[in-house]
């Protein structure tokens, strides 16, 4: 009878069988191994994922597709050193958590019949509640007006408005600020040319 310890018996083959198992398997088993490193490198704390803090990864993102909002998720990935999977999830949570509020496309005005960019400021005589509040409905009806800004200075409301021409503009503030009954005044600034057009945050 052999004296070897059975257990020690029963392992052998399988250490053998492990030996033998193809190199493809032991180098993806490898690759495999690496990714998951890279990833929990680069993946934010539980802490600061829950707090919706923005780690430098975070950063990184929200910078290039700034600068690219259609970039494809593999080349995003690639950029920022993350896997695909791992990238489209912190895109995901990017929109998720508020801090990209969408995407969208940058359209040429002088081809949309919006070539002249107005801003305007507006005074109330009355700035009672019911007076602004029946501003700012009419203001949000207009889909020439691009932004309306309440401000604190010398008037109440900054406009920026794209009409195709100046009697457009005319008819514009015609409908919206002169037709209700607590406006004082309106300036106009017609604007020139373009010297700097962005929506990019500087971070």
């Amino acid at each position: 009878m052999s004296s070897a310890d059975p257990d020690l018996q029963r392992a052998a083959p399988e250490a053998a069988g492990e030996a033998r198992a193809p190199a493809s398997r032991r180098r993806h088993a490898r690759a495999r191994s690496r990714l998951r490193g890279r990833d929990e490198t680069t993946a934010p704390s539980t802490a600061a994922a829950s707090s919706g803090a923005l780690d430098e990864v975070d950063l990184r993102l929200l910078r290039i597709l700034q600068a690219d909002g259609r970039i494809s998720n593999l080349k995003l990935a690639a950029a920022v050193g993350m896997s695909s999977a791992s990238t489209h999830e912190r895109v995901r949570r990017l929109v998720r958590d508020g801090a990209i509020l969408g995407f969208s496309a940058r359209l040429n005005p002088n081809l949309l019949q919006a070539g002249l960019l107005v801003f305007a400021e507006v005074r109330l005589a009355d700035t009672s509640n019911a007076v602004n509040e029946a501003f700012k409905a009419a203001v949000k009806l207009r889909p020439e007006i691009l932004e309306c800004h309440e401000v604190a200075g010398g008037f109440d409301y900054l406009l920026k408005t794209r009409v195709a021409h100046m009697g457009a503009y005319r008819d514009l503030v015609a409908a919206v600020a002169w037709s209700l009954p607590g406006v004082r005044d309106v300036r106009t600034y017609a604007v020139m040319e373009e010297l700097k057009n962005t929506a990019a945050l500087p971070f």
